[in-house]
């Protein structure tokens, strides 16, 4: 999938590709204006990139060749084993979760789940859980507890399912429980924001001792669009909202909202996977290491500290 902001890019490949094409039909030596041609694609992917706009970054967190929450599973794991249902309702498949083992590391994984076509995505529900998903990822993180075992969680939503059916079995409630349940947690709990991180469906699985960003993903109570068609009645403006919500990883570091960003492969994580796996894979062990230091009412009382600092209270 080709981003509008990406044309000039492509462009420019298209050149270079037909550059070595002719001169291997016609044996012309064009080593010179092919490492030209290089070094100007180059420069232009290095200043098209570090200025993205925050919509266009938007944009980047939700291509659909970008890894998912799975994807990092199967890659920074050996032996993953998927824990189902939430022993009330039902098997959640847009909330995914259970025990892998990253370099001899114990570790439960928990995190939203998007789809790659038509029915993938029905059956993950676009990556937004019910109340029935996030009382499996509490059920899960109780287990991993129970077991002394680290919290990962990865998030990528558009917002926890609206539906009357969620609502009706308790949406609201099943998100404040896992907050407040989440803050109190004796392990040590890392989030990571891989794509979209949408309102209350990505912080029920947000709360942590370590909430870090991948460098294209973003952190809002409300999507550009929707902000968008609350002010204005249209998506049109979805650029301009996205500006004014601030919703970036250098945004969010630059208000304390997280501990860090997570560098990606220039272009995007879906440029160079295996990286940005083994990268995101050294900083949950990198993380991991630093709070197994501590005890546990210094992981209780810092995580509540750390969010209780959070935003201004005027009396």
């Amino acid at each position: 999938m080709l981003l509008e902001f990406e044309q000039p890019i492509v462009e420019l490949e298209g050149k270079l590709a037909e550059m070595k094409q002719l001169a291997e039909s016609s044996r012309v030596d064009v080593t010179e204006d092919v490492k030209s041609l290089e070094k100007k694609i180059q420069k232009l992917k290095e200043e098209t990139y570090k200025n993205l706009t925050r919509w266009q970054r938007v944009q980047l967190s939700r291509h659909p060749e970008r890894p998912y929450t799975l994807d990092y599973i199967y890659n920074i794991t050996d032996d993953f084993v998927e824990i189902h249902g939430d022993r009330t309702v039902k098997d959640d498949k847009a909330m995914v979760g259970g025990f892998g083992t990253i370099n001899g590391q114990t570790v439960m994984l928990v995190g939203q789940q998007k789809g790659r076509n038509t029915k993938q995505r029905q059956m993950r529900n676009f990556g937004m859980a019910n109340p029935e998903g996030y009382r499996k990822a509490l059920r899960l993180f109780k287990m991993a507890e129970k077991f002394n075992k680290p919290i990962v969680t990865l998030i990528d939503t558009p917002g926890a399912y609206p539906g009357f059916e969620a609502e009706e079995r308790g949406q609201g409630e099943a998100i404040a429980r896992n907050i407040k349940e989440m803050f109190m947690l004796k392990v040590p709990v890392i989030c990571i924001i891989i794509g979209e991180g949408a309102s209350g469906g990505a912080i029920g699985i947000a709360i942590g001792d370590k909430v870090l960003m991948l460098e294209n993903s973003w952190y809002s109570v409300i999507s550009p669009e929707s902000c968008s068609s609350i002010l204005w009645r249209s998506w049109d403006y979805k650029e301009q909202a996205a500006e004014a919500l601030k919703l970036t990883a250098t945004d969010m570091q630059g208000f304390g909202l997280i501990d860090g960003i997570i560098e990606e492969p220039l272009g995007g994580a879906h440029r160079d996977s295996d990286w940005m796996f083994n990268t995101v894979k050294d900083r949950i062990l990198k993380e991991i290491a630093s709070l197994q230091k501590l005890s546990t009412e210094e992981l209780i009382n810092q995580r509540i500290d750390k969010f209780s600092n959070m935003g201004e209270v005027v009396e």
